[in-house]
């Protein structure tokens, strides 16, 4: 599914609203949600310029847009100390050294780190025409953005999509300069009063990330598993030991000791490109006997994601904890019964027997018990699968954020 980010279609304008995007790390595996955004964007007469900090290691991605991605995108990781050294002293201490007195010098090494790359992002905006960033990240990439405003005037808005301990120091200094920024959950929303006191910018927006609902759907109605043929399981999410991937193969060796034929499908690869977790995920596949049952597809294209979704009979994810989670959203847009893990913001998007079924995280035996209900459950399969894409039709389509970020950044006084 290759989609161009910027177009030049027949019924838009000739001088469109044009913005810097910028993503770290991309694109990575997880990154079909950036990708789509970004053509939402397109078809709403925004031209959006991408940049990263650097691209993925080699083995990490395997997008049929990668490629195109890669091409489209001004990369602005290298490090340039000398040149870091002059950007940071043409910004006034008064802006960044109360953080740095606050945080020590971990915040002082990161500022040197990003101030090459801020000058860099800064030029490129202005030689192109464009006066505002969204950075989807809360962590370098947002102090890249920072000091790059305070080098040109160049706005910034930022995202939020984790715990904000994820993202690393500089917190306040980020967010006390940006324009506005969106959250992806309710539940991270209502701690940014604490986390950030008087730096809290005055426009934040929950804004959930979506998903190609028009893309991810079935052209032929959900079957659930029938009596006496395997139930065919199918995960997705990054390899790393809190998505969980461990305690789906035990359920799975639950549900083959209690005598259903069950089979297991994982998408995804660790951050090393195949050469970190996933060799301790496989090792564990075979220490519990299940080599021939369980596959380990490693990093995939989002189209064969989409006809694995589509001949699955239930998707489950067991997260040990999730933001929210775009890989349900996926399954659920594809009428496939889902399970969940009740952590995180997963809650705000999955109601426990209305469009999926819960269970505790680090608990292989509750996993194993859903699946087994859904299995044996038709109606209830088939109601997942209608409630589920239902759901996520109205409240997760990409092109949502997409108009939250049109209408945000218009706000500004940005014309088109």
């Amino acid at each position: 599914m290759t989609k161009r980010v910027t177009t030049d279609k027949p019924h838009q304008q000739t001088t469109p609203l044009k913005i810097g995007y910028l993503i770290p790390q991309f694109p990575g595996q997880t990154h079909i949600f950036f990708w789509r955004e970004c053509d939402a964007l397109g078809d709403m007469n925004v031209t959006t310029k991408l940049f990263s900090t650097r691209p993925p290691p080699p083995g990490l991605i395997a997008h049929d847009w990668s490629d195109q991605a890669i091409a489209l995108t001004e990369y602005l990781g290298k490090i340039r100390p000398l040149r870091a050294l002059a950007t940071l002293l043409r910004i006034p201490p008064r802006v960044w050294l109360k953080d740095v007195r606050r945080e020590g010098a971990t915040l002082l090494k990161d500022l040197l780190i990003c101030a090459a790359a801020a000058d860099q992002l800064a030029q490129s905006c202005k030689t192109a025409g464009i006066s505002h960033v969204h950075v989807h990240s809360c962590g370098r990439a947002a102090l890249i953005a920072t000091l790059a405003h305070h080098l040109t005037g160049l706005t910034y808005s930022i995202t939020l999509h984790g715990p904000m301990s994820d993202y690393g120091v500089g917190q306040r200094l980020k967010w006390r300069h940006a324009a506005f920024a969106t959250v992806i959950t309710r539940k991270l929303r209502a701690l940014l009063p604490d986390q950030l006191g008087p730096d809290l910018p005055d426009r934040i927006i929950v804004q959930p990330m979506g998903v190609d609902v028009d893309a991810l759907n079935r052209e032929t109605p959900y079957i659930p598993a029938q009596p006496d043929t395997p139930i065919r399981l199918f995960s997705c999410g990054r390899l790393n030991v809190v998505k969980g991937h461990q305690d789906l193969m035990q359920a799975v060796r639950l549900l083959r000791d209690r005598g259903f034929d069950a089979t297991l499908e994982i998408a995804g690869e660790d951050d090393d490109g195949g050469d970190g977790y996933h060799a301790e995920l496989q090792r564990h596949c075979d220490a519990l006997n299940l080599q021939n049952h369980v596959t380990l597809l490693g990093a995939v294209s989002a189209e064969t994601v989409k006809q694995k979704l589509l001949t699955a009979h239930i998707f489950a994810l067991a997260s040990w904890h999730e933001p929210l989670g775009v890989a349900y959203m996926e399954a659920m847009a594809c009428g496939v019964p889902t399970i969940a893990t009740n952590s995180g913001g997963v809650p705000e998007l999955i109601t426990d027997g209305e469009n999926g079924l819960m269970v505790p995280p680090k608990d292989p035996a509750a996993l194993a018990d859903a699946i087994e209900r859904i299995a044996r459950d038709s109606d209830l399969a088939h109601h997942l699968s209608t409630t589920g894409r239902d759901y996520v039709v109205a409240n997760c389509a990409s092109r949502l954020g997409a108009e939250t970020l049109k209408r945000e950044v218009q706000r500004l006084g940005h014309p088109e």
